[in-house]
């Protein structure tokens, strides 16, 4: 398939060519690498690439993917960086409403008549386009191998070549995007080709309050297979009500170039003692039954207790070809009575959303500010996070792991102004709906959360997305998810806003900034769905007073399961003042940025450089008395 512009007008069309969605295990070739923490499999890609930014993609240097290229009036652009970050385009801060809204009249494909909206995106006059190039040698690890590229992130649809030939197309934004570079790779001199467009169909998908960036904004990195290989990977570790014995199920897919043999399984105790062993034949698909496992040490946010998983795959002659490692938990998530219970015991949320932030480089975050952040969360008594809302970067999903954090696993998805106008519930053109055309994408979307995460013990829901109404396609994704997971719950907020759907979507009873007396009368009419509020205190200026009131009804009401700030850390970012040439925090609407919610970029209970708001006292406080 060729590369065609009309791709972003086209909600039907949101990948092309990538490799299907598995979990996010590291593997390596021999235990002297993965202990030594290095990896000859990989190569980062990350740094400088060349970069010519422009207005819209008639004005975009077409041809630029072709190895004769003329690239002499590039620029330089660091990746990963947000385009606008490094000085292009212009920051914008907005809300609930598209960005384009008082500046051109536009709606979603299929949704008010029916039509195809041809050109919505690719003709558009004011619509950036960032192209990237990027000029490598391969690292001799991968030499002979299979080698892909995974994009961690990029916003929000993307065009990739390699030396000259289409590789493919991908929208999805916080999920990977991994393409097979196989054919077209070279060890010397390859021409890699990124094309970048700011909006697609999918802004009608992913219209988060945040600041609206686009670019390469997390890693790049290429990763070779070695000859045979752990594709996907599922542990299903289970806890008995005993809370002592437990069993482990493993299912598998596995690739490879040459004869097979025998794979090892082994599950190790935090001291290294060996749980289990199996030696089992490879095959594509290996499906291990539950294997009892003794002594087991149950998993929470108290005890954070992680096993190892320990994969070794041999070929035919009994050489090592690959070594697979994962920290897995032991427990137990059910709701009884109308109540959810984590290992027999009620779980009580005292949560916080949270977006990926930093004052200095937008939602482009490091390793760093994520330990500073669950540094913070413990400080706290800070027990669940939401990933509010979108998925995170991988190693947040671990150190949640690690930290006995409790996630709400949130799906890229969010369409706020295709539904609330003004503050009013006027649906008529809310995208995804019952929209046939849109329901492909926002499975993908739900697809690509759980296959990637799906091994975390920390995440106890999976969230379909946030404020996008309710429709037949969420319920398509509250389907899928209820099928191929009963260890976890369901969770969606926006069924409060369309009751049709209430016995359909969602696990758990969810509102936003639900009065107190409101959440009394809600407990006291019989509800049949634990209660949770998805936000709450919002902390915008000097607020979080009232919190009592809120932490008072966990004493009163079992079915009322706390829930998550609003949130945990401002949207601000860091220039050179005009006139003191000081560095501060600038907010919304600070950058002439319209339409713009303003400040409303500043609810945290840290400010955006991470240093603690006088609120975090109220949360310290009462967070801590149901730590």
């Amino acid at each position: 398939m060729k590369a065609d512009i009309r791709f972003l007008d086209n909600p039907e069309i949101f990948c092309i060519n990538q490799i299907p969605a598995h979990s996010d295990h590291r593997f390596y070739n021999s235990h002297h690498e993965m202990q030594a923490g290095v990896n000859s499999l990989i190569q980062s890609l990350n740094g400088k690439w060349k970069f010519r930014y422009s207005i819209n993609a008639k004005e975009r240097p077409e041809g630029f993917y072709k190895e004769s290229s003329d690239t002499e009036n590039f620029d330089e652009i660091i990746v990963p960086c947000h385009i606008e970050m490094a000085g292009y385009d212009k920051i914008h801060y907005v809300n609930t409403m598209y960005p384009w809204e008082g500046h051109i009249f536009r709606r979603p494909a299929y949704s008010l008549d029916g039509k195809r909206a041809e050109g919505t995106f690719s003709e558009a006059d004011y619509n950036p386009v960032g192209s990237y190039l990027k000029k490598f040698d391969l690292e001799e690890g991968l030499f002979g191998k299979r080698v892909c590229i995974c994009f961690e992130g990029v916003e929000q649809a993307m065009y990739v070549w390699l030396n000259g030939v289409f590789v493919g197309y991908g929208e999805d934004s916080f999920t990977p995007s991994e393409f097979d570079l196989t054919p077209y790779i070279r060890e010397k001199n390859n021409v890699l080709a990124v094309e970048v467009h700011k909006r697609s169909t999918a802004a009608f998908l992913e219209d988060q309050d945040f600041f609206r960036f686009f670019g390469i904004f997390r890693n790049v990195t290429l990763y070779a297979k070695p000859v045979i290989h752990v594709e996907d990977m599922w542990a299903k570790p289970t806890l008995k009500e005993d809370n002592a014995s437990g069993s482990l199920a493993l299912d598998l897919k596995m690739s490879f170039l040459t004869e097979s043999g025998n794979m090892i399984v082994t599950l190790k105790d935090d001291a290294g003692h060996v749980c289990f062993k199996k030696t089992v034949l490879v095959k594509e698909e290996i499906y291990l039954e539950p294997e009892e496992i003794e002594n087991v040490i149950p998993w929470n946010h108290h005890n954070p207790y992680l096993y190892l998983l320990m994969i070794e795959v041999f070929d035919k002659s009994g050489n090592l070809m690959e070594v697979v490692p994962y920290k897995i938990g032991f427990r137990r998530l059910e709701i009884k009575n109308k109540v959810i219970l984590l290992n027999g015991k009620r779980l009580i949320l005292n949560g916080v959303n949270r977006h990926e932030w930093s004052a200095k480089s937008g939602r482009c975050i490091s390793e760093r500010e994520m330990k500073m952040d669950m540094e913070i969360f413990l400080k706290n008594h800070i027990n669940a996070v939401r990933t509010s809302h979108y998925p995170n970067q991988i190693p947040w999903y671990s150190l949640c792991d690690e930290n006995g954090i409790y996630m709400m696993a949130e799906t890229n998805l969010e369409s706020h102004g295709s539904w609330q106008k003004m503050g009013n519930v006027e649906p008529s053109w809310n995208v995804p709906g019952s929209i046939i055309q849109w329901r492909e994408a926002v499975a993908d979307r739900a697809k690509t959360n759980f296959e990637i995460f799906k091994n975390h013990t920390s995440i106890l829901f999976w969230s379909l997305g946030n404020e996008s109404y309710a429709g037949d396609n969420i319920e398509s994704m509250n389907h899928f998810f209820k099928e191929k997971d009963n260890s976890r719950l369901v969770h969606y907020e926006g069924v409060f806003h369309n009751r049709i759907y209430n016995e359909t979507i969602s696990d758990v009873e969810s509102r936003m900034y639900a009065a107190p007396e409101e959440i009394v009368r809600h407990l006291e009419e019989n509800p049949v769905k634990p209660f949770i509020l998805c936000e709450y205190m919002h902390d915008m200026g000097n607020s979080l007073g009232g919190m009592k009131s809120y932490m008072d009804l966990l004493d009163k009401y079992e079915m009322y399961q706390g829930g998550f700030i609003w949130d945990y850390i401002d949207q601000a970012l860091f220039v050179k003042d005009e006139i003191t040439g000081e560095e501060v925090l600038r907010y919304g609407g600070d950058f002439d940025d319209r339409p713009s919610d303003y400040e409303f970029s500043g609810n945290g209970i840290v400010f955006a450089d991470r240093r603690e708001k006088p609120a975090m006292q109220e949360v310290r406080y009462y967070y801590g008395l149901h730590k």
